[in-house]
């Protein structure tokens, strides 16, 4: 255990530093190269936005992360649903399958203009636009994850007189985990972006809308301060599907490879 912890502090050293060195070199930036606030403000000059008005971004952060949770779980329920009978239904693989890879390299920004149409602004618009961004690698990561097991096992099973349901859930589900983690990983990670595109578009709430009204007026500061808790929202999201997968590994006796 100690052993495991020290590993995991001495791996979270290289990031702290390239975060310092990063803020270290903004900071200098900032106070010898002349640049005017209203073009890059300084960090403490983000902070103090932070600071001064925390309230501001927290709610919007809570509004932004609404739209992630709804709309990240019905596109990642809908993901493993289809993906499923993409893996054992033949006829439906070879009928669908081919069009979700091509919608997948489809720009999802072209899509908004649409929902815009067909569902007016507001809530229920970015919650379908964050399903819709989520959805697809989740389903093409599953679908092939469920695929993956070797033709042996199967053999196995069916010598054992093993059913459908035995076979789905003692051999192809642990066989898909890291797959399936693949995809929930781009899944959440899109879902952050997907909120914000949304919230430029159809929302008048959340931390995209925030950067956006930054924007029109020229606060940098507002804009950066958004970002930092939009970064920090990301993380946690991606670390909480990290430790979820870590504790996965664990109970299958899987090798966890991050």
């Amino acid at each position: 255990m100690t052993e495991r912890i020290s590993v995991a502090g001495s791996g979270a050293v290289y990031p702290v530093s390239a975060l310092c060195a990063g803020v270290a070199l903004w900071w200098a930036l900032t106070a010898l190269g002349d640049i005017p606030p209203f073009l890059l403000p300084a960090p403490d000059a983000v902070v103090a936005r932070l600071a001064g008005n925390p309230e501001l971004y927290l709610v919007n952060a809570l509004f932004t992360l609404e739209k992630v949770v709804y709309g990240g779980a019905i596109g990642i329920g809908a993901g493993i649903a289809l993906a499923a009978f993409v893996a054992y239904v033949p006829w439906f693989r070879r009928a669908v399958y081919p069009y979700l890879v091509t919608v997948r390299v489809l720009p999802k920004l072209a899509i908004a203009p649409l929902l815009l149409i067909y569902l007016g602004t507001g809530m229920t618009t970015a919650i379908v636009f964050v399903a819709l961004i989520t959805f697809f690698p989740l389903v093409l990561n599953t679908a092939a994850g469920l695929d993956r097991t070797p033709t042996a096992h199967h053999d196995l099973l069916r010598s054992v007189d093993a059913g459908p349901i035995e076979r789905i859930l003692y051999v192809d589900v642990p066989y898909a985990i890291p797959d399936i983690f693949a995809g929930l990983k781009q899944s959440v990670t899109l879902a952050v972006v997907g909120a914000v595109v949304a919230e430029w578009v159809v929302a008048d709430n959340g931390l995209g809308f925030l950067i956006l009204m930054g924007s029109e007026n020229v606060r940098p500061d507002v804009m950066l301060a958004a970002l930092v808790v939009l970064l920090l929202v990301g993380l946690a999201l991606y670390g909480i599907v990290v430790l979820v997968q870590r504790r996965v590994h664990e109970r299958l006796g899987l090798e966890t490879l991050d």
